[in-house]
Formats: C-alpha cells, sequence, structure tokens
C-alpha cells in the first residue's frame, strides 16, 4: 500500500489546525480515527466510517459524534485542499478546554492497493479493546516494522494459541474452497470487510466467520488482505505459501468496486 507523497492538509473543527490545535493530538492524543478513500468526492460505506466514529465516541468519551457535523467536515477539508480525490482520516479527541468532541480532518495523497501479493509475518500481539480504531497502537506499529524489517509486507496479530485476529492495518480472509472465512475473535471489523461481507452473496460466494488458527492454514486454498485502500492477494504466510486465486480475487475486486459510493 502507498504512503502520501507530501504532508497532509490539515483541519480541526472545520478550519485550517493552528500549532496549538496540533498540541491536542501530540499530547492528548486518546482519541480514535476512522481511514477513508474519497474518489470524485465520493466514499464507499460512508455510513459505516460514520457509524464507526459515533460509537467509538460514546465508548470513549459517553457523547455521540453526529454524522452530519462529520461529513460536513470531511467536505470543509476537501474544499481546503483543493481535491477531489485523497486519503482522508477523521479523528475525534475531547480535549478537556473543549465543550464537544474536537475533529480533526486530514487530507493526504489517493492510496491504491498494491499491485502485487503481499506475505505475512505472524506476531503474538491482539489488540486491546479491538472493536475501537485508535490513532498511535504502539504494538501495531511496532510489530509491522518488525515484519516489514524481516522482508514480510504485513503483521499477522494473533492471539493466546496462535489465534489469528487481523492484519496490523488490514483485515485477513481465507478461501477454503467453499467459503470466504474471516476470524472469528475480536478484532476492528473494517469498513471494506464488512462491504465485502454484505456483497460477496451477489457473487454466489458464501461468506462466513469462524476460529483460525495458525495451525489450521493447510486446510485453506487462498488468503488475501483488505482495508480501505482495496483488496490484496497473500502468497505467503510465514514459511506456508498460497496461490493466488484470480478468480477469487476478481469477485473481491468486483465486490469492492460495485459497493455505492455516498457523495461528502
Amino acid at each position: 500500500m502507498t504512503t502520501p507523497a507530501f504532508p497532509p492538509y490539515v483541519e480541526m473543527d472545520g478550519r485550517p489546525a493552528t500549532a496549538e490545535d496540533l498540541r491536542i493530538p501530540a499530547f492528548a492524543g486518546f482519541g480514535h480515527f476512522t481511514a477513508l478513500q474519497v474518489r470524485d468526492r465520493a466514499v464507499r460505506g460512508l455510513s459505516l466510517h460514520l457509524d464507526r466514529l459515533d460509537a467509538a465516541n460514546r465508548e470513549l468519551f459517553g457523547v455521540p459524534l453526529g454524522g452530519d457535523r462529520v461529513r460536513a467536515l470531511i467536505g470543509h477539508a476537501l474544499d481546503g485542499a483543493g481535491v477531489r480525490d485523497a486519503s482522508v482520516r477523521v479523528h475525534g479527541y475531547a480535549p478537556p478546554d473543549r465543550p464537544e468532541t474536537a475533529v480533526m480532518v486530514t487530507v493526504g495523497e489517493p492510496a491504491r492497493p498494491s499491485p502485487e501479493p503481499w506475505a505475512l509475518m505472524s506476531v503474538p500481539y491482539a489488540r486491546a479493546v479491538a472493536p475501537v480504531k485508535r490513532p498511535g497502537e504502539f504494538g501495531q506499529t511496532y510489530y509491522r516494522l518488525r515484519a516489514l524489517r524481516a522482508g514480510f509486507d504485513e503483521a499477522l496479530l494473533t492471539a493466546t494459541g496462535g489465534v489469528v485476529t487481523e492484519g496490523a492495518t488490514t483485515n485477513v480472509g481465507f478461501w477454503d474452497g467453499t467459503s470466504v472465512v474471516w476470524p472469528d475473535a475480536p478484532a476492528l471489523t473494517g469498513v471494506t470487510m464488512a462491504l465485502l461481507e454484505d456483497g460477496l452473496a451477489c457473487t454466489g460466494r458464501v461468506s462466513v466467520r469462524r476460529p483460525v488458527t495458525l495451525e489450521d492454514l493447510g486446510a485453506y486454498q487462498a488468503v488475501f488482505v483488505c482495508s480501505s485502500r482495496g483488496v490484496v492477494p497473500v502468497h505467503r504466510i510465514d514459511d506456508r505459501a498460497f496461490a493466488v486465486d484470480e478468480a477469487l480475487m476478481r469477485d473481491l475486486d468486483r465486490t469492492y468496486e460495485d459497493a455505492p459510493r455516498t457523495e461528502v
């Protein structure tokens, strides 16, 4: 996956962020976020992103975060950056001197999935409070960097007993020849994962959740990871190789591409 090539444009509560605003994520970084891709001012699964932000805000701060407000702030930041295609992140913070949640929106270059299959390195780490997407997640960053330094593309997070949960920055799915299997374990349900779960039935493929362990990997014919940037096949987990199932990838890509978009 790509990284924005220039520093992102940043707004806080609908205005260009000041140095004082940026003290909030720098020194009071307890918060949550969602990451999304915007194409021609439209977003796949926008309602899911807004629901995620509202649920996380209630969980962390005990107050709602209105979807209409967030949607307007995304649009305002896109206008400020002067772009229609972008990688956008929306962060929610609750600094003690503000009466409502401070919403930071960053706008960077649009990102696209890797054109090459990925290799995953399994690591012994599972996120706490998995349903909340949080910035500055030390364990995920640490293990992902370890995987990159070891020549892999992503860390595969595993709980006690080698129970597969998710990727460090992705969800992971397995194909057993009959069903797309999502690990039934504490993990963040990504928006792309949710869109694929809902849409795969239209391709005639079954999507299920059940426990997956490292010892089970031999039962699967193909593996993929997904995020807001798209879907990428996996050709290796540790020292176990997997074939790229081209038909499966076509169905996954089509399902993702066909997901409805909402204007911001």
